[in-house]
């Protein structure tokens, strides 16, 4: 059944075992995407192998707590080897020998608490029959309280008040100890009806187990698929995928290059604007100066001729007008022209080159180097197609070998003799089923017969107590006692009669069934639960001697495999796969059974003649680089700067005009009021609306010749330098992509190709651990056990122990019940004479009246 089963999951193993690579070539693998392979699908096991008893269980405790009192040595692993080992033969034929004599030393002190309770219930079984002989015997001899006579004693009411109460308790005793016998046999006959339900509850998952072995292993080996699509979804995109890393790698290099072709491209646009607006505020500012100039000329004549006004100057005029006209006077030099904007040279010869460049778009060249370098997936797809087909092709070869290496072994042949090994099983166990019940029924009957016998006792003992009490007259004398109490001490009598002949039967059984099943409980139960008795079972060399573990070796004649019988119980009681709990992946070598090619080493061939060429990426042309040598030569450093510079920061006349008129209006408002006042205040006008209409705009013109011829020397500044920097970085890139960009590929390649492999890693890697978790779960061969040991010990051992303790604990107590009921009974029974105290005669005389 076991190579069955083994064969049964060899197909998924060989299948995972085709695409492991040789061990020659390792690999670090980066961790690839994760792939989701689903939930294996799993059958549900009915079979709760788990056992309550109920509220019988306190007696089971009682009876665990009890033996652990007789029995408190721990389990005697060394010795049950050794035992095993010898097979007791040794022992039984050379008892003589020292070493024999040891063992039977230990097994004495071992078992040393069961002889001493054992002796004391042989002593039981041959003192009372015996001591019972005696006693009838005796009794009719009229000894032993066998004479009817009863002395009469002032404390006999305590007496016998004191006996009836100690009687009834051991009778109690007595009952709550056959009722626990009572309760253990019917707790056994209800439980052995569950061993049907039990037995076929595990049959159910057996099939389960067959059924669901064949469904999981396909899911395992339709998964494949998975993989397979993952990995031509990668190929179908090697483009984005391969040919992106390579470009995102590149980028770093060559993007800040183009960037910046990009920024002189903008450093030329801005500089030929800068020009315009030099040219442009160059005539503005000449023009303007001219203007200007004959402007201010005009009004310094006309304030000239209004200033030779007689209110300036005669006798009868006011001396501060005078003083005013005098200040204004001297004020009008500053009225004049300041920045010679005419012997500025203008730029045209800057501006001419400046054009000749723009005819040449440099951004559209530079955007075409990086739609070139975009365009690096593109690039990969076309270089690589004939790879990616081939590698497509073994893909499917792949599957194909594993479907016809799956169908190869004979999967559905083990699995119809499995589940026909089961029904056979199952059939031979239903047939056991009616000698059981009738086995059982016999067991019960002779139980109920056990307990029959004590219950007989203690009708006797209550209906003897019921009569005697009832019947009792105190005023009655031993001689004139009632029917009633006379019988309720017959039936005591009666009662300890058959206690005589019941009580070492009943001892005999209970020493029997107690060295049976405190034994079982101490030697199998409770070992099994600690597993100490596996520890036993997986002792090396004890079953064969050239076998170090006995399962392995029986199986697959390989005793040296680490596979216990605990190993494989526990293994199986966590409900993980029969690939891991029969260590299959130690006896079945995949790579023995594979002739073919190892098809992962194929697919690494063909990605490894991948050859991918950038060559053909040009970043930026000559047109481009040319456009760039031409602008450091457009003539931007023959520029005189300075001059400009130092025009432009003299501002455009020599006074502010603005304030000159403010203040020449301040002081003509001091002035009397008059033809003088009216002229200066109109030339006050004129000035204001020169600087409104002339000087405002000059001084715009100037700012932006200042901010441009500013922009210009910082852009002339170097510039040849700086446009040999952009060129070296634009050849470096270059050179980097056309020449040095191979060990990029190579590594992004194996990154690549490393991924790809990662996915049938992957799948490797859930096939084994669905083997080993999920696929075929031994679980009911576990509960086989469980289940033998729930039977064996949970029903059997536990009921048989408490029954013999129940009937044990009465038959304990029929001693003291025997003792009670003999002297309670004289005082109950009808006496043949009695002490009479005559009060006539001497004191201290008695009569005996018949």
């Amino acid at each position: 059944m076991w190579t069955c089963m083994a064969l049964l999951l060899l197909s998924v193993i060989s299948a995972s075992g085709e695409l492991q690579q040789e061990d020659t070539e390792p690999r670090r693998l980066p961790p690839p995407g994760k792939l989701d392979f689903g939930y294996v699908p799993a059958g549900v096991y009915e079979t709760l192998a788990h056992y309550e008893p109920g509220p019988i269980g306190i007696l089971f405790h009682l009876v665990h707590a009890f033996l652990h009192a007789v029995q408190p040595n721990a389990f005697p692993h060394d010795l049950m080897v050794k035992l095993a080992k010898d097979k007791f033969g040794a022992i039984q034929t050379e008892y003589q020998k020292p070493e024999n004599i040891v063992l039977t030393l230990q097994a004495i002190y071992y078992e040393i608490g069961f002889l001493v309770c054992a002796a004391v219930g042989l002593m039981f079984i041959v003192l009372v029959p015996i001591v019972g002989l005696f006693f009838c015997m005796c009794r009719c001899c009229d000894n032993c309280g066998g004479e009817m006579h009863q002395r009469q004693r002032k404390n006999a009411d305590c007496r016998r008040g004191l006996l009836g109460t100690l009687l009834f308790s051991t009778s109690l005793v007595i009952t709550i100890g056959v009722l626990c016998a009572y309760a253990a046999n019917q707790n056994l006959s209800s439980q052995v009806k569950n061993i049907r339900r039990l037995v076929n509850s595990n049959m159910r998952d057996l099939h389960t187990f067959a059924n669901d072995t064949p469904t999981q292993i396909d899911y395992l080996i339709s998964q494949y698929a998975t993989a397979k699509n993952k990995v031509i979804y990668d190929l179908d995109n090697i483009g984005p995928l391969l040919g992106g890393r390579i470009q995102q790698h590149l980028d770093k290099e060559v993007h800040p290059a183009l960037d910046q072709v990009l920024n002189m491209a903008g450093a030329m646009r801005e500089t030929k604007e800068a020009l315009e607006n030099v040219s442009v505020s160059l005539v503005v500012l000449q023009e303007g100066a001219g203007k200007l100039n004959f402007n201010l000329s005009q009004v310094r004549n006309r304030i000239n001729r209004t200033l030779n006004d007689p209110g300036c100057h005669d006798e009868e005029s006011d001396a501060t007008t005078a003083q005013l006209c005098n200040n204004i006077r001297l004020s009008l030099s500053q009225l004049q022209i300041s920045a010679n904007f005419t012997r500025l040279p203008n730029v045209n010869p800057q501006m001419e080159k400046m054009n000749n460049l723009q005819k040449t778009n440099l951004g559209a060249i530079v955007y075409k180097g990086f739609s070139s370098l975009n365009d690096t997936p593109h690039v990969v797809i076309e270089q690589t197609r004939s790879v990616v087909n081939n590698v497509q092709n073994l893909m499917d070869g792949i599957g194909n070998n594993i479907s016809s290496f799956s169908k190869g072994f004979p999967v559905q042949t083990c699995l119809s003799n499995f589940t026909i090994f089961i029904s056979h099983a199952h059939a031979k166990i239903e047939d056991y089923y009616p000698e059981i019940d009738k086995m059982d029924f016999y067991r019960w009957i002779g139980c109920i017969t056990l307990c029959c016998m004590v219950v007989l006792v203690l009708a006797f003992n209550y209906l003897g107590l019921l009569c005697g009490t009832l019947g009792y007259d105190k005023h009655a004398s031993p001689t004139t006692r009632g029917c009633i109490s006379n019988t309720g001490g017959t039936l005591l009598m009666a009662g300890v009669g058959f206690s005589l002949i019941f009580s070492w039967v009943l001892m005999g059984v209970v020493t029997v069934l107690f060295l049976a099943g405190g034994n079982m409980e101490k030697l199998i139960c409770e070992p099994f639960q600690t597993k100490e008795l596996f520890k036993v079972v997986d002792t090396p060399y004890l079953i064969q001697p050239e076998w170090r573990n006995f399962i392995p070796g029986y199986l697959y004649n390989d005793s040296h495999l680490e596979l216990t019988a605990e190993s494989l119980y526990s293994t199986c009681k966590q409900n993980r796969g029969i690939y891991s709990a029969m260590r299959l992946d130690k006896v079945f070598n995949i790579s023995s059974f594979l002739n073919t090619t190892v098809f992962t080493k194929d697919v690494v061939g063909q990605l490894d003649n991948v050859k991918i060429d950038l060559r053909g990426i040009i970043l930026l042309e000559a047109e481009g680089k040319q456009n760039l040598r031409d602008f450091s030569e457009a003539g931007l450093s023959e520029i005189n700067y300075a001059d400009y510079l130092e025009e432009v920061n003299k501002g455009v006349t020599a006074v502010d005009v603005l304030s000159f008129a403010k203040e020449l209006e301040s002081q003509t408002d001091l002035m009397p009021r008059g033809a003088l006042q009216a002229s200066l205040k109109a030339h006050v006008g004129t000035l204001q609306q020169i600087h409104r209409q002339q000087i405002v705009p000059m001084e715009q013109a100037m700012t932006a010749l200042n901010q441009s011829m500013r922009f210009l020397e910082r852009t002339a500044s170097d510039l040849p330098n700086k446009v040999i920097a952009v060129l070296d970085a634009i050849e470096a890139a270059q050179y980097l992509i056309s020449q040095n960009a191979t060990f990029l590929i190579h590594r992004e390649t194996r990154k690549y190709t490393a991924t790809i492999i990662g996915y049938f890693h992957q799948y490797i890697e859930w096939v084994k651990t669905s083997l080993a978790l999920e696929v075929a779960p031994c679980k009911p061969f576990s509960n086989i056990l469980d289940t033998a040991e729930i039977m064996t010990c949970g029903f059997l051992v536990d009921s048989m122990n408490t029954f013999w303790m129940g009937l044990g604990c009465s038959t304990l107590f029929l001693l003291p019940s025997i003792i009670l009921a003999v002297k309670l009974a004289k005082y109950y029974r009808r006496m043949d004479t009695e002490d009479v105290y005559d009060d006539s005669s001497v004191s201290g005389t008695w009569h005996f009246t018949l």
